[in-house]
């Protein structure tokens, strides 16, 4: 784990972001989208400054990790839905953990009080993830989309930072 760093993500990210995304999307877990967007999809839908990567000593991104505002209210201007994707390849290692820790400092830096996320039940690694990362689940939604013709729940989570009032 000593050669993975974490810095923000930029444009040069591009094909290596969209693609470890598709790869978690084909996995059929992870979210109930089916394709990557396109990168001005995927920028415009992401705020600037809590999209990071981890990546290897040769500058090669093994994750990602971005926020999006819940809701354009200014009063859930503290409140971020997030999404983490890790390559396949580098599971295991440490980086979805490096990459939620690196999160948490930057939205607490900026006074974000609440980090939240949808995850399917049968993604068991993410659920601990989050659990170890101090995320609590808050419900479940049952059948709440369609996905690859059959109904899914989501497991809402949630992380209030303890050091926001």
């Amino acid at each position: 784990m000593a050669d993975i760093t974490v810095r923000p993500m930029t444009a040069d990210d591009t094909e290596r972001v969209l693609a470890i995304y598709q790869v978690g999307l084909d996995g059929g877990d992870a979210s109930f989208e089916t394709t990557a967007p396109t990168w001005a999809a995927f920028d415009a839908g992401r705020l600037p400054d809590h999209r990071l990567v981890a990546v290897d000593g040769h500058d090669t991104a093994l994750g990602w990790i971005a926020v999006s505002p819940t809701s354009a209210r200014p009063v859930y201007a503290g409140v971020v839905e997030h999404s983490v994707y890790v390559d396949p390849a580098a599971r295991g290692r440490g980086v979805a953990r490096r990459l939620l820790d690196a999160l948490i400092a930057s939205t607490e830096t900026a006074g974000i009080w609440t980090i939240q996320s949808g995850v399917f039940p049968e993604n068991a690694a993410s659920l601990a993830l989050h659990e170890r990362a101090g995320f609590r689940v808050v419900g479940v939604r049952e059948r709440v989309g369609r996905h690859h013709g059959r109904w899914r729940d989501v497991v809402l989570l949630e992380r209030r930072s303890p050091v926001i009032d």
